[in-house]
C-alpha cells in the first residue's frame, strides 16, 4: 500500500535540517584527517578507537541486508530497538495532541517511550489466547493516532500473532504499524520483512540481542522503506552506533552456523523445559511459545518468584500484566540451569504443602 509518509511527521521534523558530521562531508577511508578534532596520536587502549565511527555503518548494513534478504537502504540501526521506538515517537507524535495504540500484554517500552513523549497511549487488551482484536484496535483509531505497535512473537505470552490480523491493520490504518520481531529467530514464522516492498507504514523491528547472544553490544534494527529510514536517519545521533559494535557485529555476521546452532538448541531446551513443567500437577497452563522464554500460569506466582529467588533462580513475575494473572516467565536456559529451575519448583512446592 503507497502512501505519503509526510503528512504524518510533526511539521518542524519535515523541514529539519540534520546535523553535518565529519564523516559526511569525507566519507573515505584513506587520507590524514584534520577535519573531526580527533586525538592524532592514537588511543589509550590496545586497540585504536581515537577516530569516530561511520554514522551509517554502510559496510554492516551491506551485510545484515545478505542476511535478512532486504535492501540495505532499508535498514536503520540504533543503539538498541528502543532507540528505533523513541524516534518514531519524536518523528511522527505531537507531545499532549496525537496518540498511539497498544495491545496489552505487551513490550513496556512502547509505553515508556509514549509517557517520555508525551503521547496518549490507548490501549486495547489482546483475547484471552493472545490475539489482536483487529476491528477493536480500528474502532480506536482517530484523526491523532498515528502508530500501533504489534508485537510478534510477543513478550511475554511468547506466541505468534496471526498474519491476516496484522495485514488488516497495515490495509486499513492510515498510520504507521510497527511489527516488533524481537524474538523472530525463534519462531516458525516467516519475518514481516517481505512485506516492506508493499506497505510505506510497516517498520519491522529485530534485534541482535536474542538469538545472536549480542545483549550487552545493544544493537537493534529497524527495517522500513527508503523514505521511512531517511527520516530516522535525520533525526538521530550522528554516531549512535559505535565503531566497536560495529567491528564486532561484522566479525559476527560471518558466524552463521553458530549462531543457528545456538538457536536449536535453545529450541530444543524450550520443548525440555515445556515437557518437564507439564508434568508438575500444580502448574495450571503453560501458554505456547514462539519465543526463546515461556509464560506458566502457577498459584501463588509471586511467592512462588520470592522462593526462586532465595534458591537463586530468577524469572520474571508478571502477576500484575494484564491478562497474565499469577504468571511466571521463564527465560530458556542451558540443561544444568532448567534442570535446577524444575528442581526449585518442585522443593518450592513440597515445602508449600509439608510433603
Amino acid at each position: 500500500m503507497k502512501f505519503d509518509l509526510t503528512p504524518l511527521l510533526r511539521p518542524h521534523i519535515a523541514n529539519l535540517q540534520p546535523y553535518t558530521s565529519a564523516r559526511d562531508e569525507y566519507t573515505g577511508k584513506e587520507g590524514i584527517f584534520l577535519d573531526a578534532n580527533e586525538n592524532p596520536y592514537g588511543s589509550i587502549t590496545d586497540e585504536d578507537h581515537n577516530r569516530y565511527p561511520d554514522p551509517y555503518q554502510l559496510e554492516l548494513k551491506a551485510e545484515i541486508a545478505k542476511i535478512k534478504n532486504v535492501k540495505a537502504s532499508q535498514i536503520f540501526l540504533g543503539n538498541g530497538s528502543d532507540e528505533a521506538i523513541d524516534l518514531l515517537f519524536r518523528a511522527f507524535c505531537n507531545p499532549g495532541k496525537d496518540n498511539v495504540i497498544l495491545l496489552p500484554p505487551t513490550y513496556g517500552m512502547y509505553e515508556v517511550s509514549a509517557g517520555i513523549n508525551d503521547v496518549e497511549t490507548r490501549k486495547v487488551p489482546l483475547t484471552a489466547d493472545f490475539q489482536l482484536q483487529p476491528d477493536l484496535i480500528l474502532n480506536h483509531v482517530d484523526e491523532h493516532t498515528k502508530i500501533i505497535f504489534v508485537c510478534s512473537p510477543n513478550n511475554p505470552s511468547g506466541n505468534k500473532v496471526k498474519r491476516e490480523d496484522i495485514l488488516k491493520l497495515l490495509t486499513e490504518f492510515k498510520g504507521l504499524v510497527v511489527v516488533d520481531e524481537a524474538y523472530i529467530d525463534f519462531s516458525d514464522e516467516p519475518s514481516f520483512t517481505s512485506y516492506l516492498g508493499d506497505y510505506d507504514n510497516l517498520v519491522v523491528m529485530q534485534t541482535f540481542s536474542k538469538a545472536w547472544g549480542l545483549a550487552s553490544l545493544r544493537l537493534g534494527m529497524a527495517f522500513a522503506g527508503k523514505k521511512m529510514i531517511k527520516i530516522l536517519n535525520r533525526i538521530k545521533p550522528p554516531y549512535n552506533i559505535s565503531g566497536l559494535t560495529q567491528q564486532t557485529v561484522l566479525n559476527a555476521i560471518k558466524k552463521v552456523d553458530k549462531v543457528n546452532t545456538m538457536i536449536a538448541d535453545i529450541l530444543q531446551e524450550r520443548e525440555y523445559l515445556r515437557k518437564e513443567i507439564s508434568e508438575l500437577d500444580f502448574v495450571e497452563k503453560i501458554h505456547p511459545s514462539h519465543a526463546n522464554f515461556l509464560l506458566i500460569k502457577i498459584p501463588n506466582a509471586s511467592h512462588v518468584y520470592d522462593d526462586l529467588i532465595e534458591e537463586k533462580i530468577i524469572v520474571r513475575n508478571r502477576s500484575k500484566v494484564q491478562l497474565c494473572e499469577e504468571c511466571l516467565r521463564i527465560s530458556v536456559g542451558t540443561r544444568a540451569e532448567n534442570e535446577a529451575l524444575i528442581q526449585a519448583l518442585k522443593k518450592i512446592h513440597a515445602e508449600s504443602f509439608n510433603l
